[in-house]
C-alpha cells in the first residue's frame, strides 16, 4: 500500500493543544483528557488517509480543528444523561424506566448530600437494620407480614430460591418458565440458586393434577411466576394462586410468586386490563411473593420480597443477601415513593408512571395541536409535520396487551428519510428517542413532558439545517 505524501500535513500533537487550549470551548477541559482524546482521533486520522478515505484537503488544519473541538466536547459529556422519551413506551427498559417523582428526588438529594441514619437505631443509640427504614411501609400498604429488600427482581428471585429450595426440588408450569429482557429465564436463575427445576402441564394448559402428580418428598417449593410480559390465549389453561396455596398447605410445602413488576393499585379500577395486585396476592395466603421497585410500581429499581416473617427473616440472614443489598440512595428514594402510596386518592397525579398510564387521549391530542401551532411560525421548508393517531404501550414487561391510544406528532420528507431523522434526534445536545412507523418517524405525545415540547421545537428547526435540500 503507498503512503499518500499529503499524511505528513497532518499536524502534531503538541501543535494542535497548543491551538485547543486557548479556545473558550475547551479551556476547561484537563490537559490529559486533550492529548489522549487528540492522539486518538490522530491514529484514526491517519488511518482513514492510509485506508483512501480522506484526502488532501480534508485534512487541513482548521478542518482538523474544528473536528477535534467537536470531539473534545463530546468527551466531557456524561456518559449518562437526560433524554426525552418521545417513544410512547411509559417504562422504558432501555431508557431507565420509571421517572421519580420531584418529592422522591428531594428526599434522594437530602440524604445524599448528609450523613443518614442508614444502618444507625436513632432510638437504641447502636447499629440497626437498613431493610427497617422501609419494611413498615411495605407491609402496611401490602398486608404483608414482614417484608426486605434487594437491588432488582431477578436479585429477589434468586435469593429467595436459594433460601427456600437450595437442593430441592421447585415444581413450576412450562407456561410460566419466562424470558425478560437481557435474557433473564427463569431456569437459569433456578439453576444458580441451587434448586431442581420441575417442569409440569404444558406450554398452554398445567391443571391441579399436574403439581398434585409432581409432588414428592424431595419436593421444596411451588413456584407460581406471572406472565408479565406476554399472554397466552385460546386454548389454554391454568392453575390459579389460590388453588397451589391450598395444595402447599395440604402437603407443607411453601408456595411463592414471583409477579414481575408488580402493582399496588388496582388498574381494572381506571378501565385497564387486570394486573396482579400485591395486596391481594398476600391476601392468597401465599408464602412468598416477590416484585420490582421501578416499573408499574414507579420508583427506583429494587426486588422486594413480601411473605411470612419466618422465612423473610431466613432470606435477610441469607449471605447472599449482602451481594444484593440496596445502597441509601435506593432506600431513599424507595421509602418515598412509598409514602406517596399511603394517599390513594393523589397517587396517580403524584408518580409519573401512573399519571402516563391514566393520560387521556384528548390531552394528549391538545398537547400535539399546541405544538403544532407553535411550529407553524418556524416556516419549516423540507419537512411536513402532521397529528395521527395511534397506540403506546406500557412497557417493562407489563400488561402486554394494554393499547393505550395516543396521538403523535409524523415527520415526512421528500428528502430527509425517518432513518437520517432518527439519528439526527439521538444525537442533539438533548437525545430525543422516537419511533419509525409506517415509513415515518414519530413523536408520541404521552410520554413528552410539558418542558421538553421546546427542546424538540428547536430540533426540528435545526434538522432542516443538518440535511439541506439541494444545498439551500
Amino acid at each position: 500500500m503507498s503512503i499518500p505524501d499529503f499524511i505528513k500535513h497532518i499536524p502534531k500533537v503538541d501543535r494542535l493543544y497548543q491551538r485547543l487550549s486557548v479556545l473558550p470551548q475547551t479551556q476547561t477541559i484537563p490537559r490529559p483528557v486533550m492529548i489522549q482524546t487528540i492522539r486518538k482521533e490522530l491514529d484514526i486520522l491517519r488511518q482513514d488517509v492510509l485506508h483512501g478515505k480522506k484526502q488532501a484537503e480534508d485534512i487541513t488544519e482548521p478542518i482538523i480543528v474544528q473536528s477535534m473541538i467537536k470531539k473534545l466536547i463530546q468527551t466531557m459529556q456524561p456518559n449518562l444523561r437526560p433524554v426525552i422519551n418521545a417513544t410512547g413506551v411509559i417504562v422504558h427498559t432501555n431508557l431507565g424506566r420509571s421517572i421519580l417523582p420531584p418529592e422522591v428526588i428531594s428526599h434522594m438529594a437530602s440524604v445524599a448530600g448528609h450523613y443518614s441514619n442508614l444502618e444507625y437505631d436513632l432510638d437504641k443509640g447502636k447499629r440497626g437494620q437498613r431493610y427497617s427504614l422501609v419494611e413498615s411501609l411495605i407491609c402496611s400498604l401490602t398486608g404483608a407480614e414482614s417484608a426486605t429488600v434487594v437491588n432488582n427482581n431477578a436479585g429477589a428471585v434468586l435469593l429467595a430460591l436459594n433460601t427456600i429450595a437450595s437442593g430441592k426440588a421447585v415444581i413450576v408450569s412450562r407456561g410460566e418458565l419466562v424470558e425478560i429482557g437481557g435474557s433473564f429465564r427463569i431456569p437459569d436463575i433456578m439453576a444458580l440458586s441451587g434448586a431442581q427445576l420441575i417442569e409440569v402441564g404444558t406450554t398452554n394448559r398445567t391443571h391441579f393434577h399436574d403439581y398434585q402428580n409432581a409432588i414428592t418428598p424431595e419436593t421444596g417449593l411451588l413456584l407460581k411466576v406471572h406472565q408479565s410480559n406476554y399472554a397466552i390465549t385460546g386454548f389454554s389453561a391454568s392453575v390459579s394462586l389460590k388453588e397451589m396455596v391450598t395444595l402447599g398447605k395440604e402437603h407443607q410445602i411453601p408456595v411463592m410468586n414471583d409477579l414481575g413488576s408488580g402493582s399496588l393499585v388496582d388498574f381494572s379500577e381506571i378501565g385497564l386490563k387486570q394486573e396482579p395486585n400485591v395486596q391481594n396476592i398476600v391476601s392468597s395466603g401465599v408464602d412468598i411473593a416477590t416484585f420490582s421497585g421501578d416499573k408499574l410500581l414507579g420508583g427506583p429499581q429494587a426486588g422486594i420480597i413480601v411473605g411470612q416473617k419466618k422465612l423473610v427473616t431466613a432470606i435477610r440472614k441469607n449471605p447472599m443477601a449482602r451481594a444484593l443489598r440496596i445502597d441509601k440512595l435506593t432506600l431513599a428514594a424507595l421509602e418515598a415513593i412509598l409514602r406517596l402510596y399511603q394517599n390513594p386518592k393523589t397517587v396517580f397525579e403524584k408518580i409519573p408512571t401512573l399519571t402516563y398510564i391514566l393520560r387521556q387521549p384528548e390531552d394528549i391530542l391538545l398537547c400535539a395541536n399546541q405544538f403544532i401551532e407553535s411550529m407553524q411560525q418556524a416556516q419549516l421548508k423540507f419537512v411536513d409535520i402532521e397529528i395521527v393517531k395511534t397506540i403506546s404501550r406500557i412497557g417493562g414487561g407489563a400488561l402486554p396487551e394494554q393499547e393505550l391510544p395516543t396521538y403523535c406528532i409524523s415527520f415526512v420528507s421528500d428528502h430527509i428519510t425517518p432513518d437520517q431523522m432518527d439519528q439526527f434526534f439521538r444525537s442533539y445536545q438533548t437525545p430525543v428517542i422516537g419511533r419509525i412507523e409506517d415509513d415515518r418517524y414519530l413523536l408520541d405525545f404521552r410520554t413528552i413532558g410539558s418542558d421538553e415540547s421546546e427542546i424538540i421545537a428547536d430540533g426540528i428547526k435545526d434538522l432542516q439545517w443538518a440535511y439541506p435540500k439541494d444545498g439551500n
